[in-house]
């Protein structure tokens, strides 16, 4: 149990670590984008809305008073579509980010040790090389997905069973699951596979439990999830670094020079 709590303190403390100067350009770029992206379209659906009130109240006179409910209505689904598909697109845009954002965490974290990582800007120079890597990755991660997936689709089809053990059991999947996609930032920087990867969580499974627990909850809770993604990728990237090197659980690392004691 202590292992699984430690595992969801490693999550917030991803919060802190992206403020730190030298990382917020690889949350920033992202959410711009994004941001970007979503106001240009709201933009233009507006565009298309008042386009539209004006062909119908210039065809129609009497029909003008649906004016003030057509905008009201149309604000209601920008902010629904903002609000479902924002993580979403957000995610898609920040996955080439992401292992720079996991370097550049590693960079300011061991700062000064005797093996730094390699710095973000090497990953971007071999940029094509890691979306190679990032494609074979994403498709064992389907591949192990789907083959449990499957096999919990069909428990729910089980009388009582499904109504009871398979919800837990597919609440536990998505938390291991989401503890493997953001350990296989940092674990991937350092050239390891992803069948590599399920190993060394396995072997720390509590932990990463805990891990990815904590950030199945912050993907639910509304504005807090927009920035999800780079906690997630921070905090894997420190917890990978304290534990999988060998270092005790929730000892606290500093940017400084690289360790300090409980």
């Amino acid at each position: 149990m202590q292992d699984f709590i430690c595992g969801g303190r490693y999550v917030l403390s991803g919060f802190a670590l992206i403020s730190r100067p030298g990382i917020r350009r690889y949350v920033c770029i992202p959410l711009a984008v994004n941001f970007c992206l979503f106001a240009v379209a709201i933009v233009l659906g507006a565009q298309q809305v008042e386009r539209f009130i004006s062909w119908l109240t210039a065809s129609w006179a009497w029909t003008e008073w649906l004016a003030w409910l057509l905008w009201p209505l149309f604000g209601f689904i920008a902010l629904v579509i903002v609000f479902f598909c924002f993580s979403m697109i957000a995610n898609l845009i920040a996955a080439p980010f992401n292992g720079m954002l996991s370097a550049a965490v590693e960079t300011c974290l061991t700062a000064g040790a005797s093996h730094p990582p390699a710095h973000p800007a090497q990953l971007a120079a071999g940029l094509a090389s890691e979306i190679i890597r990032a494609i074979r990755s994403e498709a064992g991660k389907c591949v192990y997905f789907i083959s449990r997936a499957v096999l919990l689709l069909l428990l729910f089809l089980i009388p009582v069973l499904g109504q009871t053990a398979a919800p837990l059991l597919w609440l536990l999947l998505a938390a291991w699951m989401l503890s493997l996609e953001y350990l296989d930032y940092p674990l991937g920087n350092r050239g390891k596979t992803f069948a590599e990867i399920r190993q060394i969580a396995a072997s720390r499974r509590p932990l990463l439990m805990g891990f990815g627990s904590a950030v199945m909850s912050l993907t639910v809770i509304p504005v807090v999830n927009f920035i999800a993604m780079p906690v997630a990728v921070a905090a894997a990237t420190r917890l990978s670094l304290e534990n999988i090197s060998g270092k005790p659980a929730c000892q606290r690392v500093t940017p400084s020079h690289g360790r300090e004691v409980n």
